[in-house]
């Protein structure tokens, strides 16, 4: 976790996919006032990709209707902070990274993109937990070299296409 980030405790009140949360942090003005969060180092499948569904369902038993601890570290072009997302300590073990727990399950992709703002022991974990899953074939690496980042999905996208729900079950 860092430690020279001021850690916000908020309540997920939703988790709106695989990447994204609502929340609310009564210490951020307006006070109580839901803020949404993107996950900082990740990228989840979009709706519209394999694996997008049950990255949302992943982070919805992680986190939904829980309080974590965020430590942000930007605003992204759409306002979002940009935060690094714990759950509490539980009885004799560590705060969980969220987002490292998404790239172990190969439900997220490391968005070495954005790693310059972790710390050098995150990335190592970020890439290491990555390989792992590729390696193990977990989650959306079963697909192999098939698998196509949700960046580059979005980029291939319509502008409508990319948000859109996905029509069929995974």
């Amino acid at each position: 976790m860092p430690a020279t980030a001021a850690a916000l405790v908020c309540l997920v009140l939703a988790v709106q996919d695989g990447d994204s949360l609502q929340v609310r942090c009564e210490d951020t003005p307006p006070r109580g006032a839901p803020v949404t969060v993107r996950i900082h180092a990740i990228d989840a499948p979009e709706y519209g990709q394999a694996y997008g569904r049950r990255a949302r369902q992943a982070l919805r038993k992680l986190v939904d209707r829980q309080t974590v601890a965020l430590h942000c570290v930007d605003r992204d072009p759409y306002g979002r902070r940009v935060c690094q997302v714990f759950k509490p300590a539980g009885a004799g073990e560590p705060p969980q990274d969220v987002g490292l727990a998404l790239v172990e399950s190969g439900l997220a992709w490391w968005y070495r993109a954005f790693s310059a703002a972790q710390s050098p022991g995150d990335r190592a974990r970020y890439e290491a937990a990555e390989a792992a899953a590729r390696h193990a074939r977990l989650g959306l690496w079963r697909e192999g070299e098939r698998a196509v980042p949700p960046w580059r999905w979005r980029h291939a996208q319509p502008r409508d296409a990319a948000s859109a729900p996905r029509a069929a079950s995974e």
